[in-house]
Protein backbone atom coordinates (compact mmCIF):
# COMPACT_ATOMS: atom_id res chain seq x y z
CA UNK A 1 0.00 0.00 0.00
CA UNK A 2 2.93 2.31 0.61
CA UNK A 3 3.98 2.12 -3.00
CA UNK A 4 0.44 2.75 -4.14
CA UNK A 5 0.08 5.83 -1.99
CA UNK A 6 3.37 7.20 -3.23
CA UNK A 7 1.97 7.38 -6.72
CA UNK A 8 -0.93 9.61 -5.70
CA UNK A 9 -0.28 13.30 -6.56
CA UNK A 10 -0.08 15.71 -3.66
CA UNK A 11 -3.42 17.52 -3.14
CA UNK A 12 -1.77 20.94 -3.33
CA UNK A 13 -0.19 20.21 -6.69
CA UNK A 14 -3.06 18.34 -8.32
CA UNK A 15 -4.49 19.80 -11.50
CA UNK A 16 -8.03 18.58 -12.06
CA UNK A 17 -9.31 17.61 -15.50
CA UNK A 18 -12.16 20.10 -15.20
CA UNK A 19 -9.73 22.90 -14.42
CA UNK A 20 -7.49 22.08 -17.38
CA UNK A 21 -10.46 21.84 -19.74
CA UNK A 22 -11.75 25.13 -18.32
CA UNK A 23 -8.39 26.77 -18.99
CA UNK A 24 -8.44 25.49 -22.55
CA UNK A 25 -11.87 26.94 -23.17
CA UNK A 26 -10.82 30.13 -21.39
CA UNK A 27 -8.14 30.66 -24.04
CA UNK A 28 -10.78 30.52 -26.77
CA UNK A 29 -13.17 32.70 -24.77
CA UNK A 30 -10.42 35.24 -24.14
CA UNK A 31 -9.62 35.41 -27.84
CA UNK A 32 -13.32 35.72 -28.65
CA UNK A 33 -13.75 38.43 -26.00
CA UNK A 34 -10.82 40.41 -27.39
CA UNK A 35 -12.12 40.18 -30.96
CA UNK A 36 -15.69 40.88 -29.87
CA UNK A 37 -14.61 43.87 -27.78
CA UNK A 38 -12.52 45.23 -30.61
CA UNK A 39 -15.43 44.66 -32.99
CA UNK A 40 -17.77 46.65 -30.75
CA UNK A 41 -15.29 49.52 -30.59
CA UNK A 42 -14.70 49.28 -34.34
CA UNK A 43 -18.42 49.29 -35.04
CA UNK A 44 -18.90 52.34 -32.86
CA UNK A 45 -16.05 54.11 -34.64
CA UNK A 46 -17.45 53.06 -38.01
CA UNK A 47 -20.90 54.34 -37.06
CA UNK A 48 -19.45 57.62 -35.82
CA UNK A 49 -17.39 58.04 -38.97
CA UNK A 50 -20.33 57.12 -41.17
CA UNK A 51 -22.44 59.72 -39.38
CA UNK A 52 -19.61 62.23 -39.75
CA UNK A 53 -19.42 61.38 -43.43
CA UNK A 54 -23.17 61.66 -43.92
CA UNK A 55 -23.91 64.73 -41.81
CA UNK A 56 -20.54 66.45 -41.99
CA UNK A 57 -18.17 65.92 -44.88
CA UNK A 58 -20.73 65.18 -47.57
CA UNK A 59 -22.94 68.28 -46.94
CA UNK A 60 -19.78 70.36 -46.42
CA UNK A 61 -18.34 69.13 -49.73
CA UNK A 62 -21.58 70.02 -51.49
CA UNK A 63 -21.67 73.46 -49.83
CA UNK A 64 -18.03 74.13 -50.76
CA UNK A 65 -18.65 72.98 -54.32
CA UNK A 66 -21.61 75.35 -54.55
CA UNK A 67 -19.47 78.16 -53.14
CA UNK A 68 -16.73 77.44 -55.69
CA UNK A 69 -19.36 77.44 -58.43
CA UNK A 70 -20.65 80.82 -57.21
CA UNK A 71 -17.11 82.15 -57.25
CA UNK A 72 -16.55 80.80 -60.79
CA UNK A 73 -19.75 82.51 -61.94
CA UNK A 74 -18.58 85.71 -60.21
CA UNK A 75 -15.26 85.61 -62.03
CA UNK A 76 -16.99 84.85 -65.34
CA UNK A 77 -19.32 87.82 -64.97
CA UNK A 78 -16.37 90.09 -64.12
CA UNK A 79 -14.62 89.18 -67.38
CA UNK A 80 -17.46 90.77 -69.41
CA UNK A 81 -18.51 93.57 -67.09
CA UNK A 82 -16.70 96.33 -69.06
CA UNK A 83 -18.32 95.34 -72.34
CA UNK A 84 -21.86 94.91 -71.12
CA UNK A 85 -24.43 97.07 -73.00
CA UNK A 86 -26.50 97.57 -69.86
CA UNK A 87 -24.20 98.20 -66.82
CA UNK A 88 -27.16 98.95 -64.55
CA UNK A 89 -28.50 95.41 -64.89
CA UNK A 90 -25.06 93.95 -64.24
CA UNK A 91 -24.63 96.16 -61.23
CA UNK A 92 -27.89 94.83 -59.79
CA UNK A 93 -26.69 91.22 -60.31
CA UNK A 94 -23.35 91.87 -58.57
CA UNK A 95 -24.97 93.71 -55.69
CA UNK A 96 -27.49 90.87 -55.25
CA UNK A 97 -24.65 88.34 -55.26
CA UNK A 98 -22.75 90.38 -52.67
CA UNK A 99 -25.80 90.93 -50.51
CA UNK A 100 -27.54 87.53 -50.76
CA UNK A 101 -25.79 84.84 -52.82
CA UNK A 102 -22.25 84.85 -51.47
CA UNK A 103 -23.14 85.45 -47.76
CA UNK A 104 -25.74 82.68 -47.95
CA UNK A 105 -23.21 80.19 -49.34
CA UNK A 106 -20.58 81.14 -46.76
CA UNK A 107 -23.19 80.91 -44.00
CA UNK A 108 -24.19 77.47 -45.27
CA UNK A 109 -20.55 76.29 -45.21
CA UNK A 110 -20.07 77.65 -41.69
CA UNK A 111 -23.28 75.99 -40.55
CA UNK A 112 -22.17 72.63 -41.95
CA UNK A 113 -18.78 72.94 -40.25
CA UNK A 114 -20.32 73.98 -36.94
CA UNK A 115 -22.96 71.24 -37.03
CA UNK A 116 -20.72 68.34 -38.01
CA UNK A 117 -17.38 69.30 -36.45
CA UNK A 118 -17.34 72.15 -33.95
CA UNK A 119 -20.24 70.73 -31.94
CA UNK A 120 -18.63 67.24 -31.72
CA UNK A 121 -17.72 65.83 -28.28
CA UNK A 122 -14.44 64.51 -29.68
CA UNK A 123 -11.62 67.01 -29.41
CA UNK A 124 -9.91 65.88 -32.61
CA UNK A 125 -13.05 66.39 -34.71
CA UNK A 126 -13.84 69.70 -33.01
CA UNK A 127 -10.27 70.87 -33.72
CA UNK A 128 -10.67 70.00 -37.41
CA UNK A 129 -13.95 71.93 -37.43
CA UNK A 130 -12.32 74.97 -35.88
CA UNK A 131 -9.62 74.92 -38.56
CA UNK A 132 -12.19 74.62 -41.34
CA UNK A 133 -14.31 77.37 -39.82
CA UNK A 134 -11.30 79.63 -39.44
CA UNK A 135 -10.21 79.05 -43.05
CA UNK A 136 -13.75 79.70 -44.35
CA UNK A 137 -14.04 82.94 -42.39
CA UNK A 138 -10.57 83.95 -43.60
CA UNK A 139 -11.62 83.56 -47.26
CA UNK A 140 -14.82 85.44 -46.60
CA UNK A 141 -12.91 88.31 -44.94
CA UNK A 142 -10.46 88.23 -47.83
CA UNK A 143 -13.37 88.94 -50.22
CA UNK A 144 -14.94 91.76 -48.16
CA UNK A 145 -13.24 94.53 -50.27
CA UNK A 146 -15.22 93.29 -53.29
CA UNK A 147 -18.26 95.28 -52.23
CA UNK A 148 -16.44 98.64 -52.32
CA UNK A 149 -14.56 97.65 -55.50
CA UNK A 150 -17.82 96.78 -57.32
CA UNK A 151 -19.28 100.19 -56.38
CA UNK A 152 -16.26 102.06 -57.70
CA UNK A 153 -16.19 99.84 -60.82
CA UNK A 154 -19.69 100.74 -61.89
CA UNK A 155 -19.17 104.41 -60.99
CA UNK A 156 -16.20 104.42 -63.37
CA UNK A 157 -18.30 102.75 -66.07
CA UNK A 158 -20.99 105.31 -65.52
CA UNK A 159 -18.45 108.13 -65.98
CA UNK A 160 -17.06 106.41 -69.03
CA UNK A 161 -13.63 106.03 -67.41
CA UNK A 162 -12.83 102.69 -69.06
CA UNK A 163 -9.20 102.65 -67.93
CA UNK A 164 -10.19 102.91 -64.27
CA UNK A 165 -13.02 100.42 -64.78
CA UNK A 166 -10.67 97.84 -66.32
CA UNK A 167 -8.18 98.39 -63.48
CA UNK A 168 -10.86 97.75 -60.88
CA UNK A 169 -12.17 94.76 -62.86
CA UNK A 170 -8.66 93.22 -62.95
CA UNK A 171 -8.35 93.79 -59.22
CA UNK A 172 -11.64 92.00 -58.61
CA UNK A 173 -10.77 89.15 -60.99
CA UNK A 174 -7.41 88.64 -59.26
CA UNK A 175 -8.97 88.58 -55.82
CA UNK A 176 -11.72 86.30 -57.06
CA UNK A 177 -9.18 83.88 -58.53
CA UNK A 178 -7.26 83.85 -55.26
CA UNK A 179 -10.45 83.28 -53.30
CA UNK A 180 -11.47 80.54 -55.71
CA UNK A 181 -8.04 78.90 -55.25
CA UNK A 182 -8.31 79.04 -51.46
CA UNK A 183 -11.81 77.58 -51.61
CA UNK A 184 -10.51 74.81 -53.88
CA UNK A 185 -7.75 74.07 -51.38
CA UNK A 186 -10.35 73.93 -48.63
CA UNK A 187 -12.49 71.62 -50.73
CA UNK A 188 -9.48 69.38 -51.43
CA UNK A 189 -8.66 69.25 -47.74
CA UNK A 190 -12.18 68.11 -47.00
CA UNK A 191 -11.85 65.52 -49.74
CA UNK A 192 -8.56 64.30 -48.28
CA UNK A 193 -10.23 63.89 -44.92
CA UNK A 194 -12.97 61.90 -46.62
CA UNK A 195 -10.37 59.72 -48.32
CA UNK A 196 -8.56 59.26 -45.00
CA UNK A 197 -11.77 58.12 -43.35
CA UNK A 198 -12.35 55.69 -46.19
CA UNK A 199 -8.79 54.38 -45.83
CA UNK A 200 -9.29 53.91 -42.09
CA UNK A 201 -12.55 52.09 -42.76
CA UNK A 202 -10.84 49.81 -45.30
CA UNK A 203 -7.95 49.13 -42.90
CA UNK A 204 -10.42 48.38 -40.14
CA UNK A 205 -12.25 46.01 -42.42
CA UNK A 206 -9.01 44.21 -43.29
CA UNK A 207 -8.04 44.02 -39.63
CA UNK A 208 -11.47 42.69 -38.74
CA UNK A 209 -11.18 40.00 -41.40
CA UNK A 210 -7.69 39.14 -40.15
CA UNK A 211 -8.87 38.92 -36.57
CA UNK A 212 -11.80 36.74 -37.55
CA UNK A 213 -9.52 34.45 -39.52
CA UNK A 214 -7.04 34.41 -36.62
CA UNK A 215 -9.81 33.65 -34.14
CA UNK A 216 -11.07 30.85 -36.35
CA UNK A 217 -7.54 29.45 -36.62
CA UNK A 218 -7.03 29.80 -32.85
CA UNK A 219 -10.33 28.05 -32.22
CA UNK A 220 -9.36 25.21 -34.57
CA UNK A 221 -5.90 24.85 -32.97
CA UNK A 222 -7.30 24.93 -29.45
CA UNK A 223 -10.02 22.47 -30.43
CA UNK A 224 -7.47 20.02 -31.86
CA UNK A 225 -5.12 20.52 -28.91
CA UNK A 226 -8.02 20.12 -26.49
CA UNK A 227 -9.15 16.93 -28.21
CA UNK A 228 -5.62 15.49 -28.02
CA UNK A 229 -5.28 16.70 -24.43
CA UNK A 230 -8.59 15.17 -23.36
CA UNK A 231 -7.61 11.97 -25.11
CA UNK A 232 -4.36 11.88 -23.17
CA UNK A 233 -6.13 12.79 -19.93
CA UNK A 234 -8.73 10.05 -20.36
CA UNK A 235 -6.22 7.41 -21.48
CA UNK A 236 -5.40 6.40 -17.87
CA UNK A 237 -9.13 5.88 -17.34
CA UNK A 238 -9.17 3.30 -20.14
CA UNK A 239 -6.10 1.68 -18.61
CA UNK A 240 -7.82 1.57 -15.22
CA UNK A 241 -10.84 -0.09 -16.85
CA UNK A 242 -8.63 -2.69 -18.53
CA UNK A 243 -6.74 -3.19 -15.29
CA UNK A 244 -10.01 -3.65 -13.38
CA UNK A 245 -11.06 -6.37 -15.85
CA UNK A 246 -7.69 -8.08 -15.43
CA UNK A 247 -8.02 -7.93 -11.63
CA UNK A 248 -11.53 -9.37 -11.89
CA UNK A 249 -10.00 -12.29 -13.77
CA UNK A 250 -7.49 -12.81 -10.96
CA UNK A 251 -4.44 -10.94 -12.24
CA UNK A 252 -2.93 -9.26 -9.15
CA UNK A 253 0.55 -8.85 -10.62
CA UNK A 254 1.91 -5.35 -9.77
CA UNK A 255 2.10 -3.06 -12.77
CA UNK A 256 3.73 0.35 -13.17
CA UNK A 257 1.42 3.34 -13.09
CA UNK A 258 2.15 6.61 -14.89
CA UNK A 259 0.63 8.98 -12.35
CA UNK A 260 -0.78 12.18 -13.89
CA UNK A 261 -1.44 15.25 -11.70
CA UNK A 262 -5.23 15.00 -11.82
CA UNK A 263 -8.05 12.97 -10.30
CA UNK A 264 -7.83 10.32 -13.04
CA UNK A 265 -4.13 9.79 -12.33
CA UNK A 266 -4.96 9.68 -8.63
CA UNK A 267 -7.66 7.09 -9.36
CA UNK A 268 -5.20 4.97 -11.37
CA UNK A 269 -2.56 5.17 -8.64
CA UNK A 270 -5.07 4.49 -5.87
CA UNK A 271 -6.54 1.55 -7.78
CA UNK A 272 -3.09 0.05 -8.31
CA UNK A 273 -2.36 0.59 -4.62
CA UNK A 274 -5.60 -1.21 -3.81
CA UNK A 275 -4.59 -4.11 -6.08
CA UNK A 276 -1.22 -4.27 -4.31
CA UNK A 277 -2.99 -4.30 -0.96
CA UNK A 278 -5.28 -7.10 -2.13
CA UNK A 279 -2.30 -9.08 -3.44
CA UNK A 280 -0.48 -8.56 -0.16
CA UNK A 281 -3.55 -9.54 1.83
CA UNK A 282 -3.85 -12.69 -0.28
CA UNK A 283 -0.20 -13.46 0.34
CA UNK A 284 -0.69 -12.98 4.05
CA UNK A 285 -3.78 -15.15 3.94
CA UNK A 286 -1.90 -17.89 2.11
CA UNK A 287 0.96 -17.56 4.57
CA UNK A 288 -1.47 -17.75 7.47
CA UNK A 289 -3.12 -20.82 5.97
CA UNK A 290 0.27 -22.43 5.45
CA UNK A 291 1.30 -21.63 9.00
CA UNK A 292 -1.99 -23.04 10.24
CA UNK A 293 -1.26 -26.20 8.26
CA UNK A 294 2.19 -26.27 9.83
CA UNK A 295 0.58 -26.10 13.25
CA UNK A 296 -1.59 -29.10 12.47
CA UNK A 297 1.41 -30.93 11.04
CA UNK A 298 3.48 -30.02 14.06
CA UNK A 299 0.86 -31.42 16.40
CA UNK A 300 0.74 -34.61 14.38
CA UNK A 301 4.54 -34.82 14.23
CA UNK A 302 4.73 -34.27 17.97
CA UNK A 303 2.35 -37.16 18.60
CA UNK A 304 3.60 -39.57 15.95
CA UNK A 305 7.33 -38.88 15.64
CA UNK A 306 8.83 -37.28 18.75
CA UNK A 307 8.13 -40.22 21.05
CA UNK A 308 9.56 -42.82 18.61
CA UNK A 309 12.54 -40.56 17.99
CA UNK A 310 13.18 -40.25 21.72
CA UNK A 311 13.03 -44.04 22.07
CA UNK A 312 15.33 -44.50 19.10
CA UNK A 313 17.81 -41.97 20.54
CA UNK A 314 17.79 -43.78 23.91
CA UNK A 315 18.36 -47.14 22.24
CA UNK A 316 21.20 -45.75 20.14
CA UNK A 317 22.90 -44.41 23.26
CA UNK A 318 22.56 -47.84 24.87
CA UNK A 319 24.02 -49.49 21.78
CA UNK A 320 26.94 -47.03 21.87
CA UNK A 321 27.67 -48.16 25.44
CA UNK A 322 27.45 -51.81 24.43
CA UNK A 323 29.75 -51.29 21.45
CA UNK A 324 32.24 -49.16 23.32
CA UNK A 325 35.08 -51.61 22.71
CA UNK A 326 34.02 -52.98 19.37
CA UNK A 327 34.96 -52.07 15.80
CA UNK A 328 35.15 -48.44 14.71
CA UNK A 329 32.89 -49.10 11.71
CA UNK A 330 29.98 -50.13 13.91
CA UNK A 331 30.42 -47.07 16.13
CA UNK A 332 30.60 -44.86 12.99
CA UNK A 333 27.29 -46.25 11.77
CA UNK A 334 25.74 -45.61 15.17
CA UNK A 335 27.01 -42.00 15.15
CA UNK A 336 25.43 -41.47 11.67
CA UNK A 337 22.13 -42.88 12.90
CA UNK A 338 22.35 -40.68 16.00
CA UNK A 339 23.05 -37.57 13.85
CA UNK A 340 20.02 -38.22 11.65
CA UNK A 341 17.86 -38.80 14.73
CA UNK A 342 19.04 -35.46 16.15
CA UNK A 343 18.32 -33.74 12.82
CA UNK A 344 14.80 -35.18 12.77
CA UNK A 345 14.30 -34.10 16.38
CA UNK A 346 15.50 -30.57 15.53
CA UNK A 347 13.20 -30.44 12.51
CA UNK A 348 10.19 -31.56 14.51
CA UNK A 349 11.09 -29.00 17.21
CA UNK A 350 11.19 -26.23 14.59
CA UNK A 351 7.76 -27.17 13.28
CA UNK A 352 6.49 -27.44 16.82
CA UNK A 353 7.81 -23.96 17.62
CA UNK A 354 5.50 -22.55 14.96
CA UNK A 355 2.50 -24.20 16.54
CA UNK A 356 3.51 -23.15 20.06
CA UNK A 357 1.92 -19.72 20.25
CA UNK A 358 1.69 -17.08 22.94
CA UNK A 359 0.31 -13.51 22.94
CA UNK A 360 2.73 -10.86 21.67
CA UNK A 361 3.40 -8.25 24.33
CA UNK A 362 4.56 -4.89 22.96
CA UNK A 363 6.51 -2.56 25.19
CA UNK A 364 8.59 0.52 24.56
CA UNK A 365 12.07 -0.74 23.75
CA UNK A 366 15.42 0.59 22.55
CA UNK A 367 15.91 -1.25 19.26
CA UNK A 368 19.64 -0.46 19.25
CA UNK A 369 20.13 -2.35 22.50
CA UNK A 370 18.13 -5.32 21.18
CA UNK A 371 20.26 -5.47 18.02
CA UNK A 372 23.54 -5.27 19.99
CA UNK A 373 22.39 -7.99 22.41
CA UNK A 374 21.28 -10.28 19.56
CA UNK A 375 24.60 -9.80 17.75
CA UNK A 376 26.58 -10.56 20.94
CA UNK A 377 24.52 -13.72 21.44
CA UNK A 378 25.17 -14.91 17.86
CA UNK A 379 28.84 -13.84 17.70
CA UNK A 380 30.37 -17.15 19.01
CA UNK A 381 28.38 -19.23 16.53
CA UNK A 382 29.28 -16.87 13.66
CA UNK A 383 32.98 -16.88 14.55
CA UNK A 384 33.06 -20.67 14.30
CA UNK A 385 32.17 -20.11 10.63
CA UNK A 386 34.75 -17.31 10.13
CA UNK A 387 32.05 -14.62 10.04
CA UNK A 388 32.50 -11.26 11.75
CA UNK A 389 29.68 -8.96 12.85
CA UNK A 390 30.02 -5.15 12.61
CA UNK A 391 27.37 -3.14 14.48
CA UNK A 392 26.71 0.55 13.72
CA UNK A 393 24.02 2.04 15.96
CA UNK A 394 23.02 5.66 15.46
CA UNK A 395 22.41 8.12 18.27
CA UNK A 396 19.08 9.39 19.59
CA UNK A 397 17.06 6.44 18.36
CA UNK A 398 13.34 6.77 19.04
CA UNK A 399 11.72 4.04 21.11
CA UNK A 400 9.66 1.37 19.35
CA UNK A 401 6.84 -0.87 20.54
CA UNK A 402 8.26 -4.37 20.45
CA UNK A 403 8.41 -7.86 21.88
CA UNK A 404 12.10 -8.38 22.68
CA UNK A 405 12.04 -12.15 22.26
CA UNK A 406 10.36 -12.01 18.86
CA UNK A 407 12.59 -9.24 17.54
CA UNK A 408 15.64 -11.23 18.69
CA UNK A 409 14.22 -14.29 16.90
CA UNK A 410 13.85 -12.31 13.64
CA UNK A 411 17.44 -11.03 13.94
CA UNK A 412 18.74 -14.56 14.63
CA UNK A 413 17.08 -15.76 11.42
CA UNK A 414 18.68 -12.94 9.41
CA UNK A 415 22.12 -13.58 10.96
CA UNK A 416 21.90 -17.29 10.10
CA UNK A 417 20.82 -16.51 6.54
CA UNK A 418 23.76 -14.12 6.15
CA UNK A 419 26.16 -16.74 7.58
CA UNK A 420 24.88 -19.43 5.20
CA UNK A 421 25.28 -17.02 2.26
CA UNK A 422 29.04 -16.83 3.06
CA UNK A 423 30.27 -20.45 3.37
CA UNK A 424 33.88 -19.28 3.19
CA UNK A 425 33.46 -16.60 5.83
CA UNK A 426 32.99 -12.87 5.55
CA UNK A 427 31.45 -9.96 7.34
CA UNK A 428 27.91 -9.08 8.39
CA UNK A 429 27.20 -5.35 8.70
CA UNK A 430 24.25 -4.31 10.86
CA UNK A 431 23.18 -0.63 10.76
CA UNK A 432 20.55 0.96 13.00
CA UNK A 433 19.43 4.51 12.19
CA UNK A 434 16.48 6.81 12.94
CA UNK A 435 14.07 6.72 9.97
CA UNK A 436 13.42 9.93 8.05
CA UNK A 437 9.67 9.36 8.33
CA UNK A 438 9.80 8.41 12.03
CA UNK A 439 10.71 5.13 13.68
CA UNK A 440 13.88 3.08 13.26
CA UNK A 441 15.49 1.47 10.19
CA UNK A 442 17.63 -1.67 10.56
CA UNK A 443 19.71 -3.13 7.73
CA UNK A 444 21.53 -6.48 7.75
CA UNK A 445 24.08 -6.86 4.93
CA UNK A 446 26.22 -9.81 3.92
CA UNK A 447 29.05 -10.23 1.41
CA UNK A 448 27.74 -13.38 -0.27
CA UNK A 449 27.05 -14.05 -3.94
CA UNK A 450 23.63 -12.43 -3.77
CA UNK A 451 20.15 -13.65 -4.60
CA UNK A 452 18.71 -13.71 -8.16
CA UNK A 453 15.64 -11.45 -8.63
CA UNK A 454 13.32 -14.36 -9.44
CA UNK A 455 14.23 -16.01 -6.12
CA UNK A 456 14.31 -12.74 -4.16
CA UNK A 457 10.63 -12.14 -4.90
CA UNK A 458 9.69 -15.42 -3.16
CA UNK A 459 12.02 -15.35 -0.17
CA UNK A 460 9.28 -14.63 2.36
CA UNK A 461 6.95 -17.41 1.22
CA UNK A 462 6.54 -20.24 3.76
CA UNK A 463 8.37 -23.47 2.78
CA UNK A 464 10.26 -21.75 -0.05
CA UNK A 465 13.95 -22.51 0.26
CA UNK A 466 17.02 -22.99 -1.93
CA UNK A 467 18.90 -24.97 0.74
CA UNK A 468 19.05 -28.71 0.74
CA UNK A 469 18.55 -28.89 4.53
CA UNK A 470 16.25 -25.86 4.96
CA UNK A 471 12.57 -25.74 5.88
CA UNK A 472 11.75 -22.37 4.26
CA UNK A 473 10.21 -21.02 7.49
CA UNK A 474 12.90 -18.67 8.82
CA UNK A 475 12.23 -15.63 6.62
CA UNK A 476 8.46 -16.24 6.64
CA UNK A 477 8.52 -16.10 10.44
CA UNK A 478 10.78 -13.02 10.34
CA UNK A 479 8.38 -11.14 8.07
CA UNK A 480 5.43 -12.08 10.26
CA UNK A 481 7.27 -10.78 13.33
CA UNK A 482 8.09 -7.47 11.64
CA UNK A 483 4.53 -7.02 10.37
CA UNK A 484 3.07 -7.83 13.79
CA UNK A 485 5.12 -4.87 15.04
CA UNK A 486 3.61 -2.64 12.34
CA UNK A 487 6.84 -2.57 10.34
CA UNK A 488 8.05 -3.61 6.92
CA UNK A 489 10.86 -5.79 5.59
CA UNK A 490 12.46 -5.80 2.14
CA UNK A 491 15.30 -7.60 0.41
CA UNK A 492 17.56 -5.94 -2.14
CA UNK A 493 20.95 -6.53 -3.75
CA UNK A 494 24.04 -4.98 -2.17
CA UNK A 495 26.81 -3.36 -4.20
CA UNK A 496 29.21 -4.79 -5.28
CA UNK A 497 27.98 -8.16 -4.03
CA UNK A 498 25.80 -9.63 -1.36
CA UNK A 499 22.30 -9.01 -0.05
CA UNK A 500 20.73 -6.39 2.20
CA UNK A 501 17.65 -6.97 4.36
CA UNK A 502 16.02 -3.66 5.37
CA UNK A 503 13.62 -3.55 8.32
CA UNK A 504 11.55 -0.60 9.49
CA UNK A 505 9.87 -0.37 12.88
CA UNK A 506 7.49 2.53 13.62
CA UNK A 507 8.04 4.86 16.53
CA UNK A 508 6.27 4.02 19.80
CA UNK A 509 3.08 6.08 19.95
CA UNK A 510 0.78 3.79 21.86
CA UNK A 511 0.78 2.31 25.39
CA UNK A 512 1.93 -1.21 26.16
CA UNK A 513 -0.62 -3.76 24.99
CA UNK A 514 -1.10 -7.47 24.48
CA UNK A 515 -2.06 -8.49 20.97
CA UNK A 516 -4.90 -11.02 20.70
CA UNK A 517 -4.27 -14.62 19.83
CA UNK A 518 -4.21 -15.45 16.15
CA UNK A 519 -1.84 -14.71 13.30
CA UNK A 520 0.21 -12.44 15.60
CA UNK A 521 1.43 -15.45 17.56
CA UNK A 522 4.74 -16.78 16.41
CA UNK A 523 7.69 -18.70 17.71
CA UNK A 524 9.51 -17.55 20.81
CA UNK A 525 12.20 -20.24 20.56
CA UNK A 526 15.75 -18.85 20.54
CA UNK A 527 18.64 -20.60 18.83
CA UNK A 528 20.43 -23.30 20.75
Amino acid sequence: MTAGRALVPEPGRRRTVARRVLWSFSVVLLGFAIVAGWSVVAQRNAAREANLMRSGYLPLSIALRDLVAVQDNWNSQLNHVTTTPNPADKRMWFETALRVGRPKKYAEVRARVAEAFVASDEKAIAAVGQELLHETQSVEVFQDPDRDAITRLFEALQRGDMARAEELRDELVTRGSQARKRLSVLEQRVQRNVDALLDVARARERLAMGLLVGLAALTAVVAVALALHVRGVLMPLAQVTARAKAVANGDLTPRPVVATPDEIGELAATFEGMVMAIARANEQLVAAERLATIGKMAAHVTHEIRNPLSSMALNVEMLEEELAGHEEEARSLLRAVKHEIERLSSLSAQYLSVARQRPTTLEQEDLGEIVVAAADFMRPELRRHQVDVVIDVGSELPLVLGDVAQIRQSLFNLFRNAREAMPNGGRITVTVRPAATGGVDVSVEDEGVGIPPEIRSRLFEPFFTTKGQGTGLGLAITRQIVEVHGGTIACEPRSPCGTRFSLHFPEAKAPTRDLPLGLERISDVEPP
